[in-house]
C-alpha cells in the first residue's frame, strides 16, 4: 500500500512538473497595425483575415496576435504603437503605408515590420518587408545574364519613386546601357519617347532611302520600295531591352508609345516590375510578350482560393504578405528559442513562403521572386 502511494505520489508529481513547465513558455504577443476604419479599413480588415488563416496553420498557442487601428495615419500609428509597447510588445507588423513610419523612432526598443516595399528613409527599428526595387531588379538582372541582354535601357517615371528605383540599380549593380526619365504627361510622353528612340531620325532615313531608289537604277527597284513602304521607319535600335518601372495604365501608355516608334516587343525585350499578374495586361496582345518578376503565382492563387472559401470575397494583395510574415515571425521565435532579442532580425536566415524565398540580413530583407512572361493572352513562368 505504501509503495502503491509512493508510485502515485510520483505520478502526481510528474504531471504537476510537466504542466508547470508547460505554462513556464511564456506566450509571444505580436503587434498588428493596420487600417480597420476610414478609407482603407477593406486593406485591415483583409489583413487581419489573412493573419487568422496564418495563425490556423501554425497552430500553436503561444503565438497571440494584438490588432490595433492606425486609420492609415502616422498620428493614430503612433498611438496605438505606445499602447502595445505598454502591454510589453516588441515586435509588430505593419504598418501598411511608409507614410505611417513617420514617428516610429520614438519607440526604437520595438521592431515594426512595414508592408511597405519603400527602403528609403525609414527609421532605423522599421524593416520593409514588401516586395521591393532591389528584389524585382535582382531578379530581372538574373533573365538578363541568361538570355545575354546587355544593352538595356531603364525607363523610370519623375515620380516619388524615382529615387526608389536609382537607389536600387545602384545597390544591384546593375550594368545599363542607358537610364531615362520620362513624364507621366501623356502630352509629353510620345515626344520624349521618340527621342530616346531617335524615332524621327529612323524615319527620315526610310523616306531617304526610298527616294535614293526611285532615283536609280537598282534592279527591281519597285519591289524594293515597296517593301520599304511596309516600314515604318528604317536604322538600328542601339539597345536590345528596356526596363519600364511603371504600372496599370501608364504601363501601357510607355509600351504603346515604344511601339507607336517602331520599337516593338518582337524586336527588344520589354520587362517590367511586379504586375501581380494584372489580367488587364492580358488583353493588350499588341504589346507582348512582356516580361516582370514577381511573386510565386501557384501559391498566390492557392491563397486566393482558400481565403474565398473561408471568408466568401476576394483578398487584397497586401493580405497575401501578412500571411507569410506570420510565419516568418514565428520562424526566427523557434530558431531564437522563442527569445526576442536583437539577434531576432539581425543575423542572416531565409525563410520559404508563400511569396518566395525572404532573406534577412541586418535588419533588412529582400526576396528570391520567380520571373513570367506574359505571351498568348496568360501569363508563363520562366523561372
Amino acid at each position: 500500500m505504501k509503495k502503491l502511494y509512493i508510485i502515485i505520489l510520483k505520478v502526481f508529481l510528474i504531471i504537476v512538473f510537466t504542466n508547470l513547465k508547460a505554462n513556464s513558455v511564456e506566450k509571444i504577443k505580436i503587434g498588428l497595425i493596420v487600417p480597420l476604419t476610414g478609407e482603407y479599413s477593406y486593406i485591415g480588415k483583409s489583413i487581419i483575415k489573412s493573419t487568422r488563416m496564418a495563425l490556423n496553420k501554425i497552430n500553436d498557442s503561444r503565438i497571440t496576435i494584438i490588432p490595433k487601428d492606425t486609420r492609415a495615419n502616422p498620428i493614430d500609428t503612433l498611438r496605438v504603437s505606445k499602447e502595445l509597447y505598454s502591454d510589453g510588445i516588441k515586435i509588430v507588423i505593419g504598418p501598411v503605408f511608409s507614410e505611417s513610419n513617420k514617428y516610429l523612432d520614438e519607440l526604437n526598443e520595438i521592431t515594426f515590420l512595414s508592408f511597405t516595399n519603400k527602403i528609403r528613409n525609414n527609421p532605423k527599428n522599421v524593416i520593409s518587408s514588401g516586395v521591393n526595387a532591389i528584389s524585382q531588379i535582382n531578379t530581372i538582372k538574373k533573365y538578363l545574364s541568361e538570355n545575354n541582354l546587355k544593352n538595356t535601357i531603364f525607363l523610370i517615371p519623375e515620380t516619388e519613386y524615382k529615387r526608389e528605383i536609382e537607389d536600387a540599380i545602384t545597390k544591384s549593380n546593375l550594368v545599363l546601357k542607358d537610364k531615362f526619365i520620362y513624364s507621366k504627361d501623356p502630352t509629353l510622353l510620345t515626344k520624349q519617347i521618340e527621342d530616346l528612340t531617335r524615332y524621327q531620325q529612323r524615319k527620315q532615313n526610310l523616306e531617304s532611302e526610298i527616294k535614293r531608289i526611285e532615283n536609280s537604277n537598282t534592279f527591281n527597284k519597285k519591289k524594293k520600295i515597296d517593301e520599304l513602304k511596309k516600314k515604318d521607319t528604317l536604322g538600328f535600335i542601339n539597345f536590345d531591352s528596356v526596363i519600364i518601372a511603371d504600372f496599370s495604365e501608364s504601363l501601357k501608355s510607355v509600351a504603346t508609345s515604344l511601339l507607336y516608334t517602331d520599337v516593338s516587343s518582337e524586336r527588344i525585350k520589354y520587362i517590367t516590375l511586379n504586375q501581380w499578374f494584372d489580367e488587364s495586361l492580358l488583353k493588350e496582345t499588341s504589346l507582348h510578350p512582356i516580361y516582370f518578376p514577381s511573386i510565386n503565382k501557384d501559391n498566390f492563387e492557392i491563397f486566393q482560393k482558400e481565403y474565398i472559401q473561408n471568408f466568401k470575397n476576394t483578398p487584397n494583395q497586401i493580405s497575401f504578405l501578412s500571411y507569410d510574415l506570420i510565419g516568418l515571425v514565428y520562424y526566427l521565435l523557434i530558431n531564437n528559442d522563442f527569445k526576442i532579442n536583437e539577434n531576432l532580425f539581425i543575423e542572416r536566415n531565409k525563410f520559404k513562403g508563400k511569396i518566395g524565398i525572404f532573406e534577412i540580413n541586418e535588419k533588412t530583407i529582400t526576396h528570391q521572386l520567380n520571373f513570367y512572361e506574359i505571351q498568348d493572352k496568360s501569363f508563363k513562368e520562366i523561372f
